[in-house]
């Protein structure tokens, strides 16, 4: 494992990237028609995020002024194989992005790590919403142990069951004894297999477990510098049509500052390197107590046995630069294989 730090000098006031402003505005009916996934935890996701925008605009408490459209996508109807061999994780957002397109819903919820770094022209991150906590965890079927060692629980040959590639990349690295499986669905069926037997342990996302009040199913939670999460794991993005000044000036207000930091430093990580489904990639930032922002990125094989992770650090205000300069860097340093 290769670790390289590089830093800036300058201290500045936190601030962030935002959408452009423009001067068109829509023609306004109710109610506002929010697109999501059909999953338990969008749908859990998209409700927190109308009562956080009731909580700053009095104006929409106690009206029933938004419409719930639960979009089946592509993602979610094809479980039976991996995303990199249906098309890409932008099959959770595909179905919704033309709706939105379409004009048949005024804005849309995500989990930022499940859309594309280049959304569809007009389509624009509108706000995103304050950090879950971005770590994986390992579940179990059964109580386990564990020592200083987060792996230890798993035993030698233990058959996990996965379809990140970036999950599977830093497992194998680690753990080079054990088997992968592929197992994919929403959280409850994925804790569903691992409790009969289907696979020994499976890998879910904290932030996902922690809004669905699941907290106690994770086994072994995994900190940031045992396996990198994936690029804007926990954060919530809004989208909405990049002329919709309504809409923006709305969002705006519950707009968290320092998730759009570290989300646009880790998606310019993600566009620069421009890996497939297949590419295992890894990105996290974080705002450290002097204000400065710190990204971690991460390349891997599939197999675990090429693994480069490096970091950078900056401030908040060149939250895009850092990423890219990050990204740029693992990529001269990365087998071209790694990239096919």
């Amino acid at each position: 494992m290769l670790l390289d730090t590089a830093t800036y000098q300058d201290d500045e006031i936190l601030t962030a990237p935002a959408p452009k402003r423009r001067t068109k505005r829509h023609s306004r009916t109710l109610p506002l028609r929010v697109g999501t996934r059909r999953s338990p935890l969008a749908l859990v996701q998209t409700r927190n995020f109308l009562e956080l925008l009731r909580g700053v605009c009095p104006v929409l408490r106690g009206m029933d002024v938004f419409e719930e459209h639960a979009i089946q996508t592509t993602g979610d109807a094809v479980q039976d194989r991996r995303l990199a061999d249906i098309g890409g994780k932008g099959l959770f957002a595909k179905e919704i992005d033309e709706a939105q397109i379409a004009g048949r819903i005024d804005f849309a919820v995500h989990s930022l790590k499940d859309l594309e770094t280049r959304l569809p022209p007009g389509i624009v991150l509108a706000c995103t919403l304050k950090r879950e906590d971005a770590r994986d965890t390992l579940i179990f079927g059964h109580p386990v142990e564990h020592n200083d060692d987060p792996y230890a629980a798993l035993p030698h040959g233990a058959l996990v069951g996965t379809s990140s590639v970036r999950r599977q990349a830093q497992l194998l690295h680690a753990r080079p004894d054990l088997r992968m499986a592929l197992i994919r669905g929403n959280v409850q069926s994925r804790l569903s297999k691992v409790r009969a037997g289907d696979c020994q342990a499976s890998l879910l996302a904290l932030a996902g477990l922690k809004r669905l009040g699941m907290e106690h199913e994770a086994s072994v939670i995994l900190d940031t510098d045992i396996m990198v999460p994936a690029a804007a794991q926990g954060i919530v993005g809004v989208t909405v049509h990049e002329d919709d000044v309504e809409l923006l000036e709305m969002l705006s207000a519950i707009e968290d500052p320092q998730a759009r930091a570290v989300a646009t430093a880790e998606r310019a990580l993600l566009g620069v390197l421009d890996g497939s489904c297949h590419t295992p990639i890894g990105g996290h930032a974080r705002i450290l107590p002097n204000g400065r922002l710190h990204l971690v990125g991460l390349v891997a094989r599939a197999d675990g046995t090429f693994l480069l992770r490096r970091s950078l650090e900056g401030l908040p205000k060149d939250a895009e630069r850092i990423g890219m300069e990050l990204g740029a860097s693992l990529k001269a340093d990365t087998p071209r294989d790694v990239f096919a």
